[in-house]
């Protein structure tokens, strides 16, 4: 899959496709990742891409014709027709049905905008999907493009060192889509603290009953209402109900 990023700052995604494990990913090209710069498509001395919003107010807008100018070479040099994606406060939130759903497609041209925003006529003219990372506002796009690429990468078959490791996360359907449960390593104590004994025993089914009671206890308490989507979609067993009647208030 490929990704083309828009991006006046393409120096900020350095650590992301040369760090860590979903290095991998971009190394390989399994997640091609391209970083262009409306910049380079701005006429004039100045280069130019932002200008003072009509009506007044504070702050800059991005103007449309580099990003248009920009996004029409990235399609140009593309031989598949993806959708062009802004980072926006507009948008859905980025969740894991989303970032599953970008691992298996063909990618797409990622807008992150600066300043104000964009000039809402290349929004009109050009975007087709709006994606948010939360309820606040970022100083630009760069962060939840990031944030994206990443998750996406780390689903990339080879990516990760255990096959199937992704399966354990929060939010994944192998999940019921609940948190995860807590985890231990060496020491068995540390500052006091022991390891649960059940960890301990090498009883397989005993461990396994113990992480799924843990994920339902975290999810009941932190997200509950992931509790009540995995009850709608039948993924909690009698057992699973019976144990959070007694152990969850």
């Amino acid at each position: 899959m490929r990704f083309d990023v828009v991006t006046l700052f393409p120096e900020m995604f350095a650590p992301l496709l040369t760090s860590g494990i979903t290095r991998r990913a971009f190394e390989t090209g399994q997640v091609d990742v391209r970083l262009v710069n409306p910049r380079d498509f701005s006429s004039g001395n100045y280069k130019r891409v932002d200008d003072r919003p009509f009506g007044g107010g504070p702050g800059m807008v991005m103007m449309a014709e580099p990003l248009d100018q920009c996004l029409k070479n990235i399609q140009a040099q593309r031989a598949d027709a993806v959708p062009v994606v802004l980072f926006s406060p507009l948008g859905k939130a980025l969740n894991h049905a989303m970032v599953a759903r970008w691992a298996d497609s063909q990618g797409a041209v990622l807008i992150c905008g600066r300043y104000e925003g964009l000039d809402q006529r290349f929004i009109d003219e050009h975007v087709t999907e709006q994606i948010s990372l939360g309820d606040f506002v970022l100083s630009g796009g760069e962060i939840a493009a990031m944030a994206l690429l990443d998750a996406v990468a780390r689903l990339q078959p080879g990516v990760l060192n255990t096959v199937g490791s992704h399966q354990q996360d929060s939010f994944n359907p192998a999940l019921d889509g609940l948190l995860d449960c807590p985890h231990y390593t060496r020491p068995e104590c540390w500052a006091d603290r022991v390891v649960p004994e059940v960890l301990l025993s090498g009883h397989h089914a005993r461990i396994e009953r113990w992480r799924r009671e843990q994920r339902l206890a975290i999810t009941a308490q932190w997200r509950p209402e992931l509790i009540a989507q995995a009850r709608q979609a039948g993924y909690l067993s009698a057992a699973d109900e019976a144990f959070l009647v007694r152990h969850v208030r």
